[in-house]
Formats: structure tokens, sequence, C-alpha cells
């Protein structure tokens, strides 16, 4: 198995609540990740994480922007401790990132969006290459459910349109015409909403 010679993550991003963030500070402290917390004057935070060897050190800055704490960094990693703890906080935290997993001849691209790993490419001298990419399948079969739903019900509001329209044709009564012209218009800007 080929032995991964760093970790880059490329803007990623993280948003945390007040709860969140005690939490995302405990698992670093579970990961035995050595770990330093400042509160800055303006709200922000800067946590400083720091391997147990000492070798390797990552500033996460947490700027106060409303109800949340937010968090966008690029760093190189290279010690697995902390590259294990930042990925399992990406994770967990619902965060948003592209992570370069860098190995001697290719780089495995993962791409995250709310924690979840939504394509993975291989990327080597002779191309790229994707190895995963994740299908919405439920999603997309209830937008097709919904679109011939939509389709029917615009089959159904065209039949009432034509039985109206005959129904004027036949009807000599101008109070009876106007009913039926206002029954038209209605239908006729539900036919619009829906053919948009």
């Amino acid at each position: 198995m080929a032995k991964r010679l760093a970790t880059e993550y490329v803007n990623a991003k993280l948003q945390l609540t007040n709860e969140e963030m005690a939490k995302f500070i405990r698992l670093f402290e579970e990961q035995q990740i050595r770990q330093e917390v400042l509160v800055l004057d303006n709200g922000n935070h800067e946590l400083v994480l720091e391997d147990v060897a000492g070798r390797e050190e990552v500033r996460l800055t947490f700027e106060r922007q409303q109800d949340y704490y937010v968090c966008v960094l690029s760093c190189r990693l290279v010690g697995s401790r902390l590259t294990n703890a930042m990925r399992k906080a990406v994770s967990a935290f619902r965060g948003n990132a592209i992570v370069n997993r860098i190995y001697s001849h290719y780089t495995m691209i993962y791409h995250y969006m709310n924690g979840s790993v939504l394509k993975i490419v291989e990327s080597s001298k002779s191309g790229d290459r994707i190895v995963f990419e994740f299908k919405d399948t439920l999603g997309q079969l209830e937008r097709v459910f919904r679109s011939r739903l939509i389709e029917r019900e615009i089959g159904l509001i065209n039949s009432a349109v034509n039985e109206l329209l005959d129904l004027r044709n036949q009807t000599e009564d101008a109070v009876e015409i106007g009913r039926i012209d206002e029954r038209l218009t209605e239908l006729t800007r539900k036919l619009f909403v829906l053919e948009a």
C-alpha cells in the first residue's frame, strides 16, 4: 500500500455554534492533540493544534459571525495523528473542503460537502480519474415523480379548459359566460404557474 506523503486542506470551511465549538475542542482532546485556545478581543477564537511530538502545528482562526464561529483554512499536514483528527473534525462538524491526499505518484482529491464525501478523484501524470461520485438516486427519483405529477395536473387543467370553452361556445346567457370566463382566467393562471 502506498504511503501518504502529506494531506492538504484547500479552503476548508467550518461553521460552528457555541455548543459545537466546545465539542470541536473536545474532539481534539480525545485525539490526544495538544491545543491552545486563544480568545481574541473581538470574540474571535484562535485554536493552535499541535501533534504530541511537537513536529507539526496548525492554526485555526474562527471569526465570530452572528451566532457562529466560522473558520476558513488552507493547510498542509504530514503527521498522521493531526491529519486523522482534522478528517474527523471536517466530517463530524459538517465541513466543506477539498482535501488533497498526496502520495508519491498520484494525488487523491476528496470533495467534502456538509461533512460527506461527494466525489473522489485520482490525479496523476496520466490524467484525472473519478474513483467515487455520490449520486442522489432518491432525490432524482423524487424530482422525476414530482415532475410527472405536474405534467398530470397540466393535462387535467387542459381538459377542464377545453370543456369550459365548449360550454362557453354553447351558452348564450351573458351571466353564465361571465362565470365561465372567470373560471378560464383562474385555470389559465394556474396553468401558467405550473408550466413555469
